[in-house]
């Protein structure tokens, strides 16, 4: 949810369907809600909903469809224009959208995106999201609120979409358990998992400290471009880059995700890292056996 304009919808499309940032101002408003399943490791279903954000709307989702709009909901994404000259309009909404949230669905996880902020000068970004995401917690009482910096124009999006997604993996303990092993059995620096369809990762292992925190969304996103490349042209799904103290293995893991793992220790031979993927294949595709419905 959130005011008309605020990029919800831009956001969806990259995410879900593969769209590219410069494509996304072909897109038109949302009119009333669109609402889409969208299937994410296979067996979890999203039942998403991009409500629009104009005026009108938002009356009818406060009053009339309240109780159709904010019933049984797991997951609230409330999305903020960061350059908004309504911002005060606009909290008044998302609070609204609080109370009915305490009302029908108590339980439920609220995520707020401020979005936009390629557009605010880079060396004030730090200061404006704090400001914002301060603001939110004072006026979200007494829920508590995950805040997100988002922009459609680099890694922040993926970043945001993955916690989003991963509070609503059932098994996720149980995956990031086995990756761990899974790190350890390859003797990688690191190894990340990602979803096969919106590259977000799911999980992570490592073994050794890395400064960037960044570093998982930057390569969602190259990845994506990779595969939708890969994808045009008939290529295979997987790919070696070899560095001068690393090599990077990014290969199909199960039907529904993919992984990447470092090694710096030559070693250990490319094939033996190619074995233990092949090896650890049917494992993994046990564990996603576990999801149920969102």
């Amino acid at each position: 949810m959130g005011k008309w304009g605020a990029g919800k919808t831009s956001m969806r499309s990259i995410i879900f369907h593969n769209n590219v940032a410069r494509r996304t101002r072909d897109l038109g408003p949302t009119i009333g809600i669109e609402s889409s399943d969208v299937q994410f490791l296979g067996n979890l279903s999203l039942n998403l909903w991009d409500c629009g954000g104009q005026d009108k709307f938002f009356n009818n989702y406060l009053t009339t469809q309240s109780h159709h709009v904010f019933k049984n909901v797991e997951v609230l994404i409330y999305v903020f224009d960061v350059i908004s000259a309504e911002l005060d309009k606009d909290i008044h909404y998302y609070q609204s959208c609080l109370e009915s949230i305490l009302t029908y669905s108590p339980n439920a996880k609220v995520f707020c995106l401020i979005h936009k902020m390629d557009l605010i000068q880079e060396d004030r970004r730090g200061q404006v999201f704090a400001e914002h995401q301060k603001e939110l917690q004072v006026r979200s009482e007494p829920i508590q609120i995950q805040a997100f910096q988002t922009s459609i124009w680099d890694e922040t999006l993926y970043a945001a979409w993955a916690r989003i997604i991963h509070c609503l993996i059932p098994n996720i303990i149980a995956l990031q358990t086995n990756l761990d092993n899974f790190c350890k059995i390859c003797g990688a620096d690191e190894v990340v998992l990602f979803e096969r369809t919106t590259f977000l990762v799911v999980a992570n292992a490592a073994t050794i400290h890395h400064p960037d925190v960044h570093r998982f969304e930057k390569i969602s996103n190259i990845i994506k471009q990779f595969n939708l490349s890969a994808r045009e042209q008939s290529h295979s799904k997987s790919m070696v880059i070899k560095g001068s103290s690393f090599t990077a293995f990014i290969d199909v893991l199960t039907r529904n995700t993919c992984v990447m793992i470092i090694i710096s220790d030559p070693g250990i031979t490319p094939a033996a890292t190619q074995m233990n993927i092949a090896a650890a294949r049917t494992h993994f595709e046990k564990l996603e056996t576990m999801h149920k419905n969102v």
